[in-house]
């Protein structure tokens, strides 16, 4: 499905907090793993660099074992500690933003890709989603209907649902014997 809507070099910049929840909506979790395995089958040699942002948080020593599947299967990883930040008392938000670094990484490698696959669906990401199309970048989204913003569908080269690649790339839980 990807392949015919790509051009050149492909890097796929994944927003991890976004795709969570885009998850929680889709009902189905995606495999990291299946997933850079799409990649590579929808882009052959031409699959390039695949980043994943997300938020840490050192009190929860499982996220180790996610970081380290993320990184067996190739993705640069980037990650920060979570902020929890107090809105009213003992009620606390917490905050793992990774606009400015995925930005940073879209402009720092802009001239070795000629198609960017983001995964997220928030707006924020708009800005440098018009900035890659001034720059002569084809510009995928990836994201599922009720995650995805207006902004981003629009300006973007095509919108895929996820929700479309369930077979490609769901996580399939192995049963126990």
């Amino acid at each position: 499905m990807l392949s015919k809507f790509v051009k050149g070099r492909v890097y796929v910049f994944v927003d991890a907090a976004n795709i969570f929840y885009t998850q929680r909506t889709l009902g189905w979790r995606i495999s990291y793993e299946r997933l850079r395995q799409y990649f590579k089958n929808e882009c052959g040699r031409n699959s390039g660099k695949m980043f994943v942002y997300t938020a840490t948080d050192s009190d929860r020593p499982q996220q180790k074992k996610f970081l380290d599947i993320l990184g067996i299967n190739g993705y640069i990883v980037r990650t920060k500690e979570v902020k929890r930040i107090r809105i009213t008392k003992g009620v606390y938000e917490w905050k793992g933003d990774f606009d400015v670094e995925l930005t940073m990484d879209v402009m720092d490698n802009i001239k070795e890709f000629d198609t960017a696959v983001l995964l997220s669906g928030d707006s924020d990401f708009a800005p440098i989603v018009r900035r890659m199309k001034e720059n002569g970048k084809t510009v995928v989204i990836m994201s599922a209907k009720d995650h995805v913003s207006w902004e981003l569908i629009k300006l973007s080269d095509k919108y895929i649902n996820l929700k479309k690649l369930r077979n490609e790339i769901e996580l399939k839980i192995k049963s126990p014997r």
